[in-house]
């Protein structure tokens, strides 16, 4: 799964830090899993409702493992987004579509296609065409990223046919990341926290946004991300 989704990351165009970042979560995104109890994960039929809710906690468990020291901190953060979606449905924070960046959109869908194209105990596992079927269905139901899924795909050697993404005013697509959470009102400190990166950097970024796009003010630069449609997708 960390393979995959490092491998879409970098056919999404994400910087190689990025691609690492994510790779170095999905190998432990699932560390969580030791917090509930083995019979439940081994389980050959369906699940109680009691039994579901532990295993939607499987991702709480990650990021409390991972919680200290900080360098660890920032992947048990993105780790544990591995089950969020689109639409709010996802767990276990049931975060909307504005808080879940490129990184964790393509863990999610790196992570739905490993589990599908693997046996469970109730299940053997999918063909991988039925798999991309499914994943393309979620994405048409509004759950997982349309671009996210598409690349994860062709990292799984599916043809897919990717479009390729112009550059808006020459932003590079971090910088497009950063644009569309100061137009939807995040403090550079929330941003830094999203995206994994030093505040230091945030402004940077921001610095270099207003020079490429000809604004001067938070306002200003919003009112360019939704001349763009940038903020499609945003909830």
């Amino acid at each position: 799964m960390a393979e995959l989704a490092a491998k879409a990351a970098r056919r999404c165009g994400l910087p190689e830090a990025d691609a690492v970042t994510i790779r170095r979560a999905g190998l432990l995104h699932d560390i969580g899993r030791v917090g509930v109890s083995a019979g439940i994960w081994g389980k050959p039929g369906p699940l109680s409702e009691r039994e579901w809710e532990r295993v939607r906690m499987h991702p709480y468990y990650t990021e409390r493992v991972l919680a200290r020291p900080g360098v660890l901190a920032r992947l048990g953060a993105l780790a544990a987004l591995h089950h969020e979606r689109l639409d709010g449905s996802g767990y276990y924070r049931g975060l909307p579509a504005s808080m879940l960046l490129p990184a964790a959109r393509i863990l999610a869908a790196a992570d739905v296609y490993h589990a599908m194209t693997e046996p469970r105990p109730h299940r053997p596992p999918l063909m991988p065409e039925i798999a991309a079927e499914q994943l393309q269905r979620e994405v048409r139901a509004g759950r997982l990223d349309g671009e996210a899924v598409s690349n994860v795909l062709a990292a799984a050697g599916h043809i897919v046919r990717t479009p390729r993404r112009e550059l808006v005013a020459g932003l590079s697509e971090r910088q497009v990341e950063v644009l569309r959470l100061i137009a939807g009102g995040y403090s550079m400190k929330q941003i830094a926290g999203l995206l994994t990166i030093s505040e230091k950097t945030v402004d940077n970024h921001i610095q270099h946004i207003y020079n490429k796009i000809g604004v001067s003010t938070r306002a200003g630069a919003t009112l360019f991300a939704m001349e763009q449609d940038l903020l499609t997708g945003m909830k």
